[in-house]
């Protein structure tokens, strides 16, 4: 039993330290100044750092506040009070019996009074609709919350997708760019040799010019998308972030008829939820205008005990208490209650329309998301199939450029449809990635 017991805790350290393990690793990059990040690591950083993510947190926690605020405004309230005075010239009461008059003083020199009182609503409409309110304005914060993290999961995967495009981009440009030089080094040979013209050294040498700037404008790009990275992470401007996914790695998550067979149930979309939030918002602000004219009734008791003597030394107290209720009655406010339930009225005809609003906005673009998925998965694969195309008939054009069988602006011509289709394959990958995510986020899979 005891060595069953040994086994079991054993197991429960290790599946802590498993799940522990993450985050230990990323502390310790955090403090080299380094960043080693998956994307779904990126994603969960972020929502520990991101500026946005934080402070729709701090929403919440204020709600949270506000709840407990309005709750305690309906409970006793309790008051105590104490004062000194000393009379220093006691006031008279003149007053005359029989034909004789009396100089009667009043009060003592020294006076402590000490009051204790209670007060609670005893019946208050608007401040029980008011604690619904708080609760369910709770509520929104945390839907609220919700978004800003899935719209923040959404951005930080746009920032490492584009990254990854972009690198691959600068790859292939890098790929041609030796090749172009390659070129060079033996059309400048060629020409040397009579092979070749002086215009054919020129129109290879302009397309190398032309593809090192390409390359020296992606570079610059290339550090702006990781500028963007860190600021949906929440890090440093000077943090090294590392991508440790390629995009071979996510091309092969991606399972188009999976996610495609996918049901969708707008009901259980944030945006839904929000705007479903919004209407009960609006039910409880008019019913907050209509309960505004029934009356309130409030209970108070006191108790209070007064010192009085000529020294302090010895005083005489005397007690006294009470207890009340007071009723309070609405009657006439110049039409004001009535304006503000119509005005509740329409506010609450307005959120109905827009949830049924973002409704149909979702089921339309559910529709559309699916059809931009199937589409840009065509385009992903056509393109891919366009590279290998392209790339051979470059390196035909190529091998008979160098062997004299085309001039070259024919070679120029191929290099630019090679780097064409290289253009539109990245770009229709772009594509597949961000319409996957779009529709991941309205399929609640983020």
């Amino acid at each position: 039993m005891k060595n069953k017991t040994n086994i079991m805790k054993n197991r429960l350290f290790a599946a802590v330290a498993v799940l522990l393990l993450p985050v230990a690793v990323i502390k310790a990059q955090e403090s080299s100044g380094e960043l080693k990040l998956s994307l779904k690591e990126a994603q969960d950083y972020a929502l520990n750092n991101n500026k946005i993510v934080k402070s729709a947190k701090l929403t919440v926690e204020g709600s949270q506040a506000d709840v407990w605020t309005t709750i305690s405004s309906g409970l006793p309230q309790v008051s105590a009070s104490a004062g000194f005075t000393d009379n220093l010239k006691l006031g008279v009461f003149v007053m005359t019996m029989n034909g004789n008059t009396m100089v009667i003083q009043m009060g003592r020199p020294y006076n402590i009074p000490v009051t204790i009182q209670a007060a609670m609503p005893l019946f208050n409409a608007p401040y029980y609709v008011g604690v619904e309110t708080v609760k369910l304005a709770q509520k929104l914060s945390e839907s609220s919350l919700q978004n800003t993290e899935i719209d923040t999961r959404q951005s930080v995967a746009s920032a490492y997708y584009l990254i990854l495009v972009s690198e691959e981009s600068l790859r292939i440009l890098n790929e041609n760019l030796a090749n172009l030089r390659e070129t060079l080094k033996s059309t400048r040979a060629m020409y040397n040799t009579g092979m070749a013209e002086a215009s054919d050294v020129d129109q290879v040498a302009s397309n190398v010019t032309m593809v090192e700037n390409s390359f020296s404008n992606l570079q610059s790009t290339i550090e702006v998308n990781y500028n963007l990275l860190r600021f949906q992470l929440g890090v440093k401007p000077d943090t090294k972030i590392t991508l440790t996914e390629t995009l071979d790695d996510l091309v092969r998550e991606i399972n188009v008829d999976e996610l495609l067979s996918q049901e969708f149930n707008a009901v259980a979309n944030i945006q839904f939820d929000l705007a479903d939030k919004q209407e009960q918002m609006s039910v409880l602000n008019l019913k907050t205008q209509k309960a505004k004219v029934l009356p309130s009734l409030s209970g108070v008791y006191s108790y209070a005990t007064s010192g009085m003597g000529q020294k302090l030394s010895s005083m005489a107290w005397y007690q006294s208490s009470f207890v009340g209720a007071q009723l309070s009655v609405p009657i006439f406010a110049s039409g004001q209650r009535y304006s503000s339930i119509k005005k509740a009225k329409i506010d609450l005809e307005k959120a109905r329309y827009t949830k049924e609003l973002v409704s149909d906005q979702l089921n339309m673009q559910e529709k559309q998301l699916r059809f931009n998925l199937q589409n840009a998965n065509l385009q992903y694969r056509s393109q891919k199939g366009n590279v290998e195309v392209s790339k051979r008939v470059y390196a035909s054009m190529e091998n008979k450029y160098r062997q004299g069988m085309a001039s070259s602006l024919d070679l120029t011509q191929a290099n630019q449809l090679y780097l064409q289709a290289q253009n539109n394959y990245i770009s229709s990958l772009m594509n597949l990635l961000q319409t996957k995510l779009a529709l991941d986020k309205l399929l609640n899979n983020m």
